[in-house]
């Protein structure tokens, strides 16, 4: 052999090689770039009528020529004038009836794919058509519902119409803001006739260590094509910088027109947990491919956690023992109303977890698809609630059992029984995977519609009067759990009996999931726990009753004990320190809310204790930090004494309370601005054992933590301008926190969230106005008119001032300070690029402006 041919031949066999591996490479990436977009968003481009009665159209679809055009989500409610005419228990603000269209093409072949369309929120009772064909009804306004629609699809380049008729005419039907409209996202849906269903898997990681996390997947496989198919599933596991950490594969078949559900077992080396420090999240990508094309693609974000609840020692995450920081909120976003932002959530969620909250009870119904995504990703644990009312109806005026039969008020108990466990189960199939959500609360202080709970009690004594609780809130129990029991089962009981139905509830979840607990708010435990109520779910959440605990942890030391509502004491979080296996406080309230103002006009919101409707921060959460976090804490707080719930004692400036309720936080002034001489209590928040307060560099004294049974130091003096200072901490480490007398306001500070918007049509900035004196200290004690200008393509979503009694309308663009400050929020245009300029302007201030760029 020459050495010539053995090198031309050398050459050869590395020009088929280098060939060989092109096309590899080539086939490799188009497999790999392959994409299956399942979803398409269908929030924009709708139309929109507020009706003048309550009828449904006969025909559809409706001519829409001169109606409104909106864009989702969509609240109407929110868009209306507050007026005293209206009912205080849902905000002083209308319901009504509205129609929603929207007109799309589709060149989709329902011969070869499946289109559906999901609502994940309408409030409520919503009827829905596609070109006049009814789809179907969802009247509850808190659970996802979506339909098949493939048959009725025009795919010939013909005009599609949706509609959708929302009544809302009840408009008082529960006891908070609710909202009307389709105030939640929707989504189009398209697949292969083989396809996994929407909410189609289910995960779950039954076993966990330090080296490795056992994966169970469930997925649902549904095939409408006219043959048997065959097909291989695979699912790859994914951790969040998009690394391939786990594969499974392997080779199915389904019969026509059927659906199955395969299992596939991963396991993750090396896990990331999802905890509250550290919300680590993956994405399990599960795919069907029929010779090597992609058919379609599911995915389901995740997170590795462990739960354990003990009845003794309470709760595990990830095997550490975790006290649940909770608080209880509503659904609404203040000024944009039940239709809320993510980004508008994020803000509010982000300060709940800057003072130590940890969890959130969504108080008393399903939340968003988007808003659990938000709290998986900031690591906020949730317990889930489905329901407020089951057999029978609250009061939606004045809570506890109705006592009513006008149409405004009529609600969901009106549904319950033939719709409980539909709305149930879609909930939890859309909601099981989210690794934020810990427990499922099957109600809400439901006792109160069964009269019998609370005359068992014997604090309750006239049925003429049931509203009468005597000493109930500030008594233990007065009899033993024998007598109780006897009281309960000689008692006059209804059609439904609250045990059998809490039972069939907690069946149904059970059903769809068994890795959490389930759980329920008891608002009179003593009788729950003996009729078998409490055994129905597998943790009693107590709700404002820690008078019962001693006797309930005596008589029924089973029974796993907590708390899941509280007005937000210290003696609310004592029970958590001194009881190993009370758990949680869920706070009422978080942030304020609108509603639950029957007959106080003009106070349309309230309640909150950290944060107010605008989503300022409050004294409480300067509270709550010094108690939740570990870190050194000092705040300053005031009150007219007057207002404090205590009485001076002259001799030693001290205080008296006047009762027993004066030792509870309460919403103290953060300023220093009173009439000379006024008395005033000062309350420091710390978790410093001794505080010293000086005014004017002069000490006022010491107090101890040990003559302090809330936490708060407090000292009653009498006003004098200028600077009072809070000091704790050792020399060298001394913590302070001052207030300081400010004068009359001289500027406008005008601040924005955000520098740039994302021109998705869903990204916000928050505008903040606070007047500011000569010092460039935040001015509290005096206010103005603030009126804003927009240029440029942006949403203008309204102002608040957070404050209560505010009754202008969100939608304006002028506002009256509270406390010095108010707020506007914009929103992005969809795919609009440019600047946006935001002017404020104030009589006797110079005009402040604001740019934000659109990318």
């Amino acid at each position: 052999m020459t050495p010539y041919y053995f090198i031309k031949k050398h050459h050869k066999l590395s020009f088929i090689f280098l060939l060989i591996t092109l096309v590899t490479l080539l086939s490799f990436n188009s497999k790999k770039d392959q994409k299956f977009n399942r979803e398409t968003d269908f929030n924009f481009d709708w139309k929109f009528s507020l009706q003048k009665d309550t009828l449904k159209p006969a025909v559809v679809p409706l001519n829409d020529t001169n109606w409104r055009d909106v864009r989702l989500p969509h609240d109407w409610s929110v868009e209306m004038d507050f007026d005293s005419i209206y009912e205080g228990a849902t905000g002083y603000l209308p319901g009504g009836v509205g129609v929603y269209q929207k007109h799309f093409k589709t060149s989709t072949d329902p011969s070869e794919k499946n289109t559906y369309i999901l609502f994940d929120g309408v409030y409520n009772n919503a009827t829905f058509w596609l070109n006049g064909k009814r789809l179907g009804e969802n009247p509850y306004g808190y659970s996802p519902v979506y339909f098949n629609i493939t048959d009725i699809l025009k795919t010939n380049s013909e005009e599609n119409v949706l509609t959708v008729h929302v009544d809302h005419s009840r408009y008082a039907d529960s006891r908070w803001y609710t909202g009307s409209g389709i105030y939640r996202n929707v989504k189009l849906i398209t697949v292969n006739k083989l396809h996994i269903p929407i909410w189609g898997t289910f995960l779950t990681t039954p076993e966990i260590n330090k080296d490795q996390a056992k994966i169970r997947l469930e997925v649902k496989v549904e095939n409408d094509s006219k043959a048997t198919e065959t097909f291989t599933l695979t699912t790859k596991i994914l951790n969040k910088l998009g690394k391939e950490v786990a594969h499974f594969s392997e080779d199915q078949s389904i019969k026509t027109n059927s659906k199955n559900t395969f299992v596939q077992a991963l396991a993750v080396e090396n896990p990331e947990l999802w905890d509250c420090e550290n919300p680590n999240m993956y994405k399990a990508i599960t795919t069907i491919t029929q010779k090597g094309k992609l058919i379609d693609q599911y995915e389901t974000p995740f997170g590795i956690r462990s739960l354990r609840f003990d009845a003794k020692s309470g709760f595990f995450l990830n095997g550490k023992s975790t006290d649940v920081k909770g608080v209880c909120i509503h659904h609404d976003g203040g000024l944009v109303g039940a239709a809320v932002p993510e980004g508008v959530w994020r803000r509010r969620l982000q300060k709940l977890k800057d003072c130590g909250v940890n969890a959130i009870r969504t108080a008393h119904n399903p939340y968003s698809q988007e808003f659990l995504d938000l709290c998986d990703n900031m690591g906020i644990l949730i317990q889930n609630e489905f329901f407020d009312e089951l057999d029978y109806a609250k009061d939606k005026r004045n809570n506890y059992h109705d006592r009513h039969d006008d149409y405004i008020t009529r609600g969901y108990v009106e549904h319950f029984q033939e719709w409980g466990k539909s709305d149930l189960e879609r909930t939890m199939l859309r909601d099981r995977n989210h690794p934020s959500v810990f427990q499922w609360s099957i109600g809400n202080e439901i006792e109160w519609t069964y009269l019998h709970y609370r005359y068992v009690t014997g604090f309750w004594k006239d049925p003429n009067q049931p509203q009468n609780s005597g000493e109930y809130w500030g008594s233990a129990p007065m009899f033993s759990a024998e007598e109780m029991k006897k009281r309960y089962d000689e008692s006059e009981k209804g059609e439904y009996i609250l045990t059998e139905t809490a039972t069939k509830v907690n069946g149904w979840v059970k059903v769809l999931d068994t890795t959490r607990p389930t759980t329920a708010n008891l608002v009179v435990p003593q009788t729950s726990l003996v009729s078998g109520y409490a055994d129905a779910v597998d943790i009693s959440g107590f709700s404002y009753r820690n008078k019962d605990i001693p006797w309930a942890l005596e008589n029924f030391p089973e029974t796993h004990i907590t708390i899941n509502e509280n007005p937000g004491t210290w003696d609310d979080w004592k029970q958590v320190l001194e009881n190993p296996g009370i758990f949680s406080i869920f706070m009422w309230t978080g942030i304020d809310y609108m509603g639950e103002r029957h007959g106080d006009w003009p106070n349309k919101s309230g309640w909150g204790d950290l944060l107010d409707l605008a989503g300022n921060k409050l004294q409480g959460w300067n509270y709550f930090k010094s108690i939740w976090i570990n870190k050194p804490h000092i705040s300053l707080g005031t009150l007219p004494i007057a207002e404090s719930g205590f009485k001076q004692q002259n001799i030693s400036g001290q205080q008296l309370p006047e009762n027993s309720g004066a030792y509870k936080w309460r919403d103290s002034n953060m300023h220093w601005n009173y009439e000379d001489g006024e008395t005033v209590v000062v309350e420091v928040c710390s978790n410093y054992s001794i505080v010293e307060l000086l005014i004017n560099g002069r000490s006022l004294g010491r107090r101890s933590m040990s003559e302090s049974p809330d936490r708060l130091f407090r000292w009653t003096i009498p006003f004098e301008a200028g600077t009072l200072t809070a000091k704790a901490g050792f020399e060298g480490q001394e913590v302070i926190a001052e207030l300081h007398t400010t004068s009359k306001p001289v500027e406008l500070q005008f601040s924005s969230d955000a520098e740039s918007l994302k021109a998705n049509g869903y990204d916000v900035a928050h505008l903040e106005i606070q007047l500011i004196d000569t010092n460039g200290r935040a001015v509290k004690t005096e206010n103005t008119n603030i009126e804003f200008t927009l240029e440029g393509d942006a949403r203008w979503l309204g102002v608040d001032n957070g404050a209560r009694d505010n009754i202008q309308n969100f939608q304006s663009k002028k506002i009256t300070t509270a406390k010095g400050r108010c707020l506007a929020i914009i929103q992005s245009n969809k795919a609009s690029t440019g600047t946006i300029k935001v002017t404020a302007t104030a009589e006797g201030f110079e005009s402040k402006t604001i740019t934000i760029q659109t990318k």
